[in-house]
């Protein structure tokens, strides 16, 4: 499964000042206020299995993009209508995988999926939910993101694999 969820930053974390040659806190402004985005790749039985980290306002082709190297070998992958793009679609059928992604309502020609297999994708909304239990996960109190992506990571590792 993939999926993506935003994270709040704490307005102390949001300093938008970035040294010279950084490459910036991968904090972005969107409606909600300043956010992060976690994209994740996660098992049938909602386990973590990779994590990316974005600016908020990024898309999920992005993440899709960046995951897409590291997809372990399976059958199928489960996606929401964020992940409905011909080219994802095109990569994962070279890779051998069957998507189970429904189309976007803007399609011209509508895309089959399995609609049993589709609610199974509640598993990773729940692995994001454990996930925000966390204090600082819930809420981005580090400026930098490789200490965020550790303290994700962590916390994924003592719920999930411990």
């Amino acid at each position: 499964m993939i999926d993506a969820t935003y994270l709040k930053a704490h307005r102390t974390a949001t300093s938008m000042a970035a040294k010279k040659g950084g490459r910036g806190r991968l904090i972005g402004r969107t409606k909600g206020g300043m956010n992060t985005k976690l994209h994740a790749i996660c098992d049938s039985q909602g386990r973590p299995l990779n994590l990316f980290v974005t600016a908020g306002p990024v898309s999920d082709y992005i993440g899709a993009r960046a995951l897409l190297g590291s997809l372990p070998k399976v059958d199928w992958l489960l996606g929401d209508r964020g992940y409905d793009a011909d080219w994802f679609r095109d990569a994962l059928k070279d890779n051998g995988i069957h998507t189970c992604i429904p189309g976007r309502k803007q399609r011209k020609t509508p895309v089959k999926y399995d609609k049993r297999r589709y609610k199974r994708r509640n598993r990773i909304e729940i692995m994001f939910g454990r996930l925000k239990d966390w204090r600082r996960v819930a809420t981005r109190y580090d400026r930098c993101p490789k200490v965020f992506l550790s303290a994700i990571a962590l916390a994924a590792t003592v719920i999930y694999w411990l």
